[in-house]
C-alpha cells in the first residue's frame, strides 16, 4: 500500500487551515477532552453508538473546540482525484454523523450525497442540513449498506475507522458499493490508542490490494488531525509541542471491471480486528 508523500503539517492545509480558536470553545475545551477522551476508551460498538446518541446535539461544537479538520482534509483529497462535474458525481458519505463531511462536499460542488449512520440521533442533525439526497440507518459491520452493487462513483468515511466503530472486516462492502474505477476515501487517527487498529486496518488494506480489489493513490499522514485529549495521546506519531494528534487519509481506486461482465476479483477474508 505504501504511497507516503510528505507528511502535511497546519501550512500545507491549503482550504483548511488553523482557525483560531474562540473564548467560548477554550472554555468548553476541558469538558471536550474529557467526553472525547472517554469515547476513545470505548470498544463495544453497541455502547460506541448509544454514546454519539447522547453527543449528537453538542457534537458540532465541541469538535469545533477540538480543531478537527478532518472532513475538510479529507474532501480536498478526494475532490482533486475526482474526474468530471461535481454535480454528476453520487457520493456515499458512510458513518455520516451530523453531516459535517456533506459540508464540504456541498461547498466543492458536490450535490448528490447519500449518507448513512448508525446513530438515530446523528442522523436527526444530519437531516436538519438539508443537503443530503437520502439519509439511511445503518450500523456497518453488522448488516450491509442498504445499496446495489457499483452503485457510487464514491465513498468517502471520516471519523469512524477506529476500535469500537466500523470493523475492518467491513472494508469490503463499502468496495461493493463502488463504482468500478471509483474512489474510496478513509481516514483513521495515529494516536498511541489507535495504533493497533491502524495496523490491522492497512493489513486489510494490503491484502485487498494484493488481491486486485483496488490500488492504492495516496497515504497521506497529516500532523495537525486534532487536539490530543491527554499527554499520553499526543506524545507518538505527533507534534508533542502543540497538542495536536495525527491522523492519515487514504485515497484507493476500485479496480475497473476486466474479468467479465459483472465477475468480481477473489478477495481474501479481510483481517479481523
Amino acid at each position: 500500500m505504501r504511497v507516503d508523500r510528505a507528511v502535511m503539517g497546519p501550512s500545507q492545509a491549503g482550504s483548511c487551515p488553523h482557525r483560531r480558536m474562540t473564548r467560548e470553545e477554550a472554555g468548553r475545551l476541558p469538558q471536550v477532552l474529557t467526553r472525547v477522551g472517554a469515547s476513545h476508551g470505548i470498544t463495544d460498538q453497541a455502547c460506541k453508538l448509544r454514546f454519539y446518541d447522547d453527543w449528537a446535539p453538542e457534537y458540532d461544537q465541541d469538535v469545533a473546540a477540538l480543531k478537527y479538520r478532518a472532513p475538510c482534509l479529507a474532501v480536498d483529497c478526494l475532490s482533486r482525484a475526482l474526474s468530471g462535474a461535481p454535480h454528476d458525481a453520487l457520493i456515499l458519505d458512510v458513518a455520516c454523523g451530523t453531516g459535517l463531511v456533506a459540508v464540504e462536499l456541498q461547498a466543492r460542488g458536490f450535490l448528490q450525497v447519500h449518507g448513512v449512520d448508525g446513530s438515530p440521533e446523528m442522523l436527526k442533525q444530519a437531516q436538519a442540513r438539508g443537503l443530503y439526497h437520502r439519509l439511511s440507518l445503518c450500523t456497518l459491520g453488522q448488516e450491509p449498506l442498504p445499496d446495489p452493487e457499483g452503485t457510487f462513483d464514491a465513498v468517502i468515511m471520516v471519523g469512524a475507522l477506529s476500535e469500537g466503530q466500523v470493523p475492518c472486516s467491513a472494508i469490503p462492502e463499502l468496495l461493493r458499493v463502488t463504482k468500478p474505477g471509483g474512489l474510496l476515501c478513509l481516514t483513521t487517527r495515529s494516536n498511541p490508542s489507535n495504533l493497533p487498529y491502524k495496523e490491522a486496518l492497512e493489513a486489510t488494506f494490503d491484502s485487498l490490494e494484493q488481491a486486485g480489489a483496488w490500488q492504492c493513490l495516496v497515504a497521506q499522514p497529516v500532523e495537525h488531525w486534532e487536539l490530543g485529549t491527554s499527554e499520553q495521546e499526543t506524545g507518538l506519531g505527533t507534534c508533542a509541542n502543540d497538542g495536536f494528534i495525527s491522523g492519515i487519509i487514504y485515497l484507493y481506486r476500485k479496480q475497473e471491471r476486466s474479468q467479465g461482465e459483472g465477475e468480481r476479483p477473489s478477495v481474501p477474508a479481510p483481517v479481523e480486528h
